[in-house]
């Protein structure tokens, strides 16, 4: 019984360290701004996105609802160390991947063997968008950045027109997210008019 409690209190220690290393993750700012003009952290967008994900999930019975909760939780988790690059900026895709990549292999060795490698299975699932749960957090991900950008106080060249392409291939093959990004497109177009 010692043993198993040792054993417990010692993943917590884990757990807690994992915890207090993801806080960096409030101080990562992006190429957002709320409304009230404030530059938006990586930490709040997946917060809304986890949001708007347990709004959705009901009408996608079919997907692991937990699973589409975690990842969209994790999703951005490699920009803890080195920020967020915008999409916006055309990076090198393999690149940016990479330094991800060695950002959450780094963070996740906070984790016991078993947890770090279920998050990194997740965070690989999102980012090779290997299953329909993946899919779902990739559109709302997009959708999640373009509200933003339509309900922020952004600089005065912020470029909406970006919103028009941006991420638009995850919404064809869903009816449901075709309409929401039909919604979003009008909304993009109320603000370059």
């Amino acid at each position: 019984l010692m043993e198993n409690q040792q054993m417990g209190e010692e993943r917590l220690d884990q757990y807690l360290n994992f915890i207090k290393e993801t806080e960096l993750l409030k101080n990562v700012l992006r190429t957002a701004w709320g409304s009230t003009g404030r530059q938006e952290s990586t930490a709040e967008h997946s917060w809304r996105l986890a949001l708007f994900a347990a709004l959705l999930l009901g009408d996608y019975p079919e997907l692991d609802g937990k699973r589409v909760l975690f990842m969209c939780l994790i999703h951005d988790l490699g920009e803890l160390y080195d920020g967020d690059i915008s999409a916006a900026l055309l990076p090198d895709e393999q690149q940016k991947h990479a330094g991800e990549q060695r950002s959450v292999e780094r963070l996740f060795s906070f984790l016991p063997e078993k947890e770090r490698e279920y998050f990194m299975a997740v965070w690989r699932e999102y980012n090779e968008n290997s299953t329909p749960e993946a899919h779902l957090v990739k559109a709302l991900d997009k959708a999640e950045t373009i509200l933003q950008h339509n309900q922020g106080m952004n600089p005065s060249d912020f470029d909406y027109e970006f919103n028009l392409q941006y991420g638009a291939a995850y919404f064809r093959e869903d009816g449901l997210m075709a309409a929401l990004r039909d919604r979003l497109d009008q909304e993009t177009k109320r603000h370059i008019m």
